[in-house]
């Protein structure tokens, strides 16, 4: 409806009568017509809230009530957003009535922790794998064997979901945080996998020169990265699973080549250097699987070795089958949420219509960055965005200049998730990304990992955005994922009065230097990111010399490995902090529903722990409660694939403490307690009476 609808309804007259006195009548009905739009908006949809496929988010809740769908906890109708996703999943409140007539079948169970958890997963029924005898007269083949030394896949796959021995009865209580009880004979196990498989196409392998010009590891950072399936086959490869040395023998027709989750590409001997001959896929048959532990394997003549489980490559050791004009890899690894420089679909503003747009990149009018800068210094728009469209490698020394006034958006494509190498250029300067600016200018850096140095930001910038970015702690890893330079400063701000945003990354400590007499407090807004020094004693932020950051910080969701000192904070709400947490000036903010350990000198608190379990604890029982109440991580390791996510073993006051009810820290918008919880009151709904079930979390 236009806004002049109901305006030109009335006689001329009255037209006539409001345009004399400036149209106050017209702007009247304009506000009546837009509030008429809404209801014959509402209108409309109501045929299509009638059906669950069609039906809007607040409308779930009743029609659940209608099958008999609950949440597993008392939640408020009103509850909205990705919450309320969660807790009402559309496909298994559709699905209510036609799971309940295939009650206690294996393929429900896996359904439901797709539809209730958005978890892949797979049920076992463990009584098939319990030790029994055979009747002569009625062989079950399908029962487990005892052990066969003989066999390593067998003993490989042990206590996993897809054992395949016998072990002994085990009578007592399934347990879904260990092995006990789960070889009773009426046990059924629901297997549930959270980590994502992140994919990485057509980027450049890390050389292990230390070893030899043959060796490479997957991983850009040099680490060793276990190699995962992305899933949707069949046995183990139906899961998003880590794979194992026996299954990429296996199954290597269906994990490696062309459109598969592993893939080695190289520029084949031949040619002349001015005209090579084209990139192209290393053959099936050339592929051996085998264990590079210590590099110590010969890989025969005209053979590629490939380790799933460590992630490494090793080519002959004969000169002309190296590969000598470059490698490149795609594959998947392990992590929990998209956080950080990844390949996972990122919304991107619309470039204004006056920026420019350069593009960097295979197929794009600049091959690299350095060139799309050096255009954009000579054009100098006022608007511009450096686009990068491929998950390349750019080493280079990068540094941006901005004039006033200017802006700059330096950004990966969504889908991609380049790499920017940053090495040992200058003799006499720092090597970091550096971007200075005058009065008025911005910067924008989004979807890059960034390796060898960190980000240094100087000048009169009046907005600085770091999103969806990894600046890798300690500026490099070793292949055990521990930091090359621990302590080095991943962000270092330089007499900067620009405001400061970060979301969505992954970063090292944060230096701040700032004049405490001439100017205000650094505004530092941190969302839905890590914060690692790489030790919970070092400092994540402060002053370049240990002391207290002139800082004022904005922290919601985030998980910091390290202490913060700063002047003050203005809120940090959900947060995890593993080293003190020190403000200088305590009368302005708030923390809630967070993590703070002993020692810190904060804002007044709100439902914070262990503040709130000690204020009921006993005085003699303090200390043991202040133990339990540390949270307790899978791996504080970037590289890793559990990194910064909590074990299971973790206080549940942690694991579900935040103010809706989900985890402290950066994978609180992930809502796995709800999930989990969601899974699990499936599951005594899904599960025959005599059966006793779990939900096993397997990473």
């Amino acid at each position: 409806m236009t806004t002049d609808r109901l305006y030109d309804l009335l006689p001329a007259v009255h037209r006539r009568r409001d345009a004399d006195v400036k149209q106050p009548l017209r702007a009247l009905l304009a506000i009546v017509a837009e509030q008429l739009d809404v209801v014959e908006q509402d209108i409309e949809r109501l045929y299509d809230d009638w059906f669950v496929e069609t039906c809007s988010e607040w409308v779930l809740p009743y029609i659940g009530e209608l099958v008999g769908f609950t949440p597993d906890s008392d939640v408020p109708v009103a509850t909205s957003g990705e919450l309320a996703r969660v807790l009402f999943p559309r496909a298994q409140v559709a699905n209510t009535i036609g799971d309940r007539r295939r009650r206690g079948t294996l393929a429900v169970l896996e359904k439901l922790a797709r539809n209730a958890g958005g978890w892949p997963a797979t049920a076992v029924e463990f009584s098939r794998l319990t030790a029994g005898l055979q009747s002569l007269v009625h062989p079950n083949v399908e029962r487990g064997r005892i052990v066969d030394l003989r066999d390593a896949d067998a003993l490989d796959r042990l206590d996993g979901p897809f054992e395949s021995t016998a072990p002994v009865v085990d009578t007592r209580q399934l347990s879904a945080r260990s092995a006990l009880g789960r070889h009773a004979p009426s046990a059924v196990g629901l297997f549930a996998w959270r980590l994502a498989a992140v994919p990485v196409t057509l980027r450049q392998p890390y050389a292990q020169e230390s070893v030899g010009p043959q060796a490479y590891t997957f991983s850009v950072l040099g680490v060793d990265t276990t190699l995962f399936g992305r899933g949707g086959g069949a046995g183990e490869l139906a899961v998003p699973a880590p794979l194992r040395r026996h299954t990429f023998v296996r199954r290597l027709d269906e994990l490696y080549g062309a459109d598969r989750d592993v893939q080695i590409w190289w520029v084949p001997p031949g040619g002349t250097p001015a005209d090579p001959p084209p990139r192209e896929l290393i053959s099936r048959e050339r592929i051996v699987v085998a264990d590079l532990t210590d590099w110590t394997y010969r890989t025969p003549r005209g053979k590629v070795a490939v380790d799933p489980v460590l992630g490494r490559i090793a080519f002959p050791s004969a000169t002309t089958e190296q590969p000598r004009r470059g490698i490149w890899v795609s594959y998947r690894y392990g992590f929990p949420a998209q956080l950080g420089g990844g390949e996972y679909e990122r919304a991107l503003p619309t470039p204004a219509a006056h920026s420019r747009l350069y593009r960097v990149g295979a197929g794009a009018p600049f091959a690299r960055l350095g060139q799309a800068l050096r255009h954009w210094y000579l054009d100098r728009p006022d608007a511009a965005v450096i686009e990068v469209v491929d998950s390349s490698t750019y080493t280079e020394p990068i540094s941006v200049e901005l004039g006033e006034g200017q802006s700059l958006e330096l950004r990966a494509a969504s889908g991609t998730a380049p790499v920017l190498r940053l090495l040992d250029w200058q003799t006499d300067q720092p090597d970091a990304l550096t971007v200075t600016g005058e009065e008025g200018s911005c910067f924008t850096i989004d979807g890059f990992l960034v390796t060898g140095r960190g980000m240094r930001v100087a000048g009169e910038l009046a907005h600085l955005e770091i999103g969806h970015c990894t600046l890798v702690p300690g500026w490099g890893l070793r292949p055990d994922c521990r930091p090359r330079r621990p302590g080095e400063a991943s962000l270092e701000l330089d007499d900067v009065d620009a405001v400061v945003t970060i979301a969505h990354s992954i970063l090292g400590p944060i230096r701040v230097v700032h004049d405490e007499v001439r100017s205000e407090p650094e505004r530092l807004t941190v969302t839905d990111s890590v914060l690692d020094a790489s030790d919970p004693h070092a400092l994540a932020v402060s002053a370049a010399n240990g002391d207290t950051a002139h800082a004022e910080l904005l922290l919601r969701r985030v998980t910091v490995f390290g202490s913060i000192r700063t002047h003050a904070v203005e809120l940090a709400e959900n947060c995890i902090f593993t080293g003190p947490l020190r403000v200088a000036r305590r009368q302005l903010g708030c923390v809630r529903f967070s993590s703070v350990p002993e020692g810190s000198r904060t804002p007044r608190r709100f439902r914070c722990q262990p503040d709130t379990a000690l204020a009921t604890a006993a005085a003699d029982l303090a200390r043991s409660e202040r133990l339990r109440l540390s949270p307790d991580f899978v791996s504080t390791r970037y590289g890793t694939p559990n990194y910064a996510q909590l074990d299971l073993t973790c206080a549940d006051e942690i694991r579900t403490g935040a103010e809706d009810g989900a985890e402290m820290g950066v994978y609180h918008d992930l809502f796995q307690p709800q999930r989990l919880a969601n899974v699990r009151n499936r599951l005594r709904d899904q599960t025959p009476a005599g059966v006793y079930s779990a939900v096993i979390l397997v990473n």
